[in-house]
């Protein structure tokens, strides 16, 4: 059984959802970022990690990978074109969302009060829209990497949920058709009603 470490509204819930898709069983230890029992797992503590066989794994996108391929689901086959494109999608998540997004939350409350910058707000949310547009024009069907649910959705409505929560706009009708629909999934409506006390 796979142990997870973090709060499930953290990046977190990722690595659940994967784990809910898959059809695997493990535990949570819901450990906060920067906390005594998160650094035991992560030195810079950070969440989530995954405890396997003993090691531990970071980073969401890496043990989501790792998950993915271990267990034959939730990717296209490595070494393929479809996983290239999936691998290109994910990172441009991470670069033109998850990135803006994490700058917007050290600005707002991570920092110390003393290194935020409020003002940058502003300019992420610009650089945010734009950002949508480019990943609009990705979604040419179902799913944001292909024809089947991959991480990349995982990822990419984890990312549009949280810019819902921090008062970034989404106008894209057909994304947020897109994040109703991820929302829908049975795997997806388990982790609410388990963690969503």
């Amino acid at each position: 059984m796979y142990k997870v470490i973090g709060l499930p509204m953290t990046r977190t819930l990722r690595v659940l959802w994967a784990l809910e898709e898959l059809g695997l069983p493990y535990e949570l230890d819901p450990a906060k970022p920067q906390s005594d029992e998160a650094r035991a797992f992560n030195p810079s503590g950070k969440v989530p990690a995954l405890i396997v066989d003993g090691e531990t794994i970071t980073d969401s996108v890496a043990i989501m990978t790792f998950l993915a391929d271990k267990h034959g689901g939730l990717t296209a086959p490595a070494g393929t074109l479809a996983r290239a494109h999936q691998d290109a999608v994910t990172n441009m998540l991470l670069d033109e969302m998850d990135a803006i997004l994490w700058m917007a939350a050290r600005h707002s409350f991570i920092l110390p009060e003393e290194r935020r910058v409020p003002e940058i707000k502003d300019s992420l949310q610009w650089e945010f829209a734009r950002s949508l547009e480019r990943i609009e024009a990705k979604l040419t069907g179902d799913f944001i990497a292909g024809d089947s649910f991959t991480i990349a959705d995982i990822l990419l409505t984890h990312c549009l949920r949280w810019a819902h929560n921090a008062k970034f706009e989404i106008e894209s009708a057909a994304l947020q058709d897109y994040l109703a629909r991820m929302q829908g999934r049975d795997a997806f409506q388990r982790l609410l009603e388990t963690y969503a006390k």
